[in-house]
C-alpha cells in the first residue's frame, strides 16, 4: 500500500472540462441531502472522549451558529465552533479509502454531519467541485420567505484529519496511518459557517446560491498549502483576499510566497 503524496506540480483538476460543473447561473440545484448525522461525546480510544460516531437523524433538526443543536464535540479546542459548525464529507472519500486499504469502511464513520447525492447530471460535491466562500441553501429557494427562512451554510475551510480517524477505523481492523494518507490526498471534507439559522433534514434539496470565488476549490487549496515549492505573489494573494477563509489557512498560504 502506497502512502506517497500526490505530486502537486503535475496534478490536474479532477473535474474535466467536458463534464458539467457548478459555475452556472445561480441559484442552482446541485444535490439532495441523503443523510444528516449528529453525535454524542462518548468514551473513545486513549482514555479520551469523542463524538466522531454520528448517527442518522430521522427528523428535522435546528442548526444555529454552533451547528446542529443535537450534535456534540468532545474536544472543543480542535472541533466545533462557529468556523467548524457543520462538516461534510463526500462519499467518494470512503470509496478511495476502501480501495486503497482493502477495507469496508461505511459512509458516516468519520464524523461528517452531511451526506449528499448529485442531481441533474451535475458532479458530486467533492473537494474538486466546491469552493471556499460557496453558500448553500437547504430547501426549495422558491419557498423561502420572510416567515420561513431556509438554512444557509458557507464553506470556510477544509477539514484537517487527525489521529482520531486512525483510532476510529483501527477499532475494526489493523491499518497504517490512514489520517496521513487522507491528508496527502486532500479528501478530508470541509467545514461550514452558518450564514442563516434554520432547520435541516435528509429530504431537502441543496442549492448553490453564492459562488464569490470560483477559482478557490478546496482541491487547489490543498495543493498550494501542501506544496514544497514557493509561488509568485500573484498566485497566492487572491487567496489571502478571501475574507471568509479561516485565518490559519491564510497564514500557511502566506508562507508559500516566493521572496524576490
Amino acid at each position: 500500500m502506497s502512502l506517497e503524496p500526490i505530486n502537486v506540480a503535475t496534478l490536474t483538476p479532477s473535474t474535466q472540462k467536458d463534464v458539467a460543473d457548478f459555475n452556472q447561473t445561480l441559484p442552482l440545484h446541485i444535490a439532495n441531502l441523503t443523510c444528516v448525522r449528529a453525535g454524542k461525546a462518548m468514551p473513545f480510544t486513549r482514555e479520551e472522549m469523542s463524538a466522531i460516531d454520528k448517527a442518522p437523524i430521522n427528523a428535522p433538526v435546528a442548526v444555529n451558529f454552533m451547528g446542529l443543536i443535537t450534535d456534540e464535540q468532545a474536544d472543543r479546542k480542535h472541533h466545533g465552533g462557529p468556523l467548524k459548525a457543520v462538516h461534510q464529507l463526500a462519499p467518494a472519500t470512503y470509496e478511495k479509502i476502501n480501495a486503497e486499504f482493502g477495507l469496508k469502511v461505511r459512509v458516516g464513520t468519520l464524523g461528517e454531519n452531511l451526506t449528499t447525492e448529485p442531481v441533474n447530471g451535475l458532479p458530486e460535491m467533492t473537494e474538486s467541485t466546491v469552493c471556499i466562500g460557496d453558500v448553500f441553501e437547504y430547501g426549495d429557494t422558491a419557498t423561502s420567505t420572510d416567515d420561513v427562512d431556509n438554512l444557509q451554510l458557507r464553506i470556510v475551510q477544509p477539514r484537517r484529519p487527525c489521529y482520531k480517524i486512525n483510532d476510529q477505523i483501527g477499532q475494526f481492523t489493523r491499518v497504517p496511518n490512514i489520517a496521513a494518507w487522507v491528508s496527502k490526498q486532500g479528501i478530508a471534507g470541509w467545514y461550514f459557517k452558518v450564514v442563516r439559522d434554520g432547520m435541516i433534514s435528509a429530504d431537502l434539496p441543496v442549492y448553490l446560491i453564492e459562488r464569490p470565488y470560483p477559482f478557490a476549490t478546496l482541491e487547489k487549496l490543498w495543493q498550494l498549502a501542501n506544496a514544497k515549492e514557493k509561488y509568485d505573489a500573484e498566485v497566492i494573494e487572491p487567496w489571502l483576499s478571501i475574507e471568509c477563509l479561516e485565518e490559519s489557512w491564510k497564514k500557511v498560504l502566506a508562507k508559500k510566497i516566493r521572496k524576490n
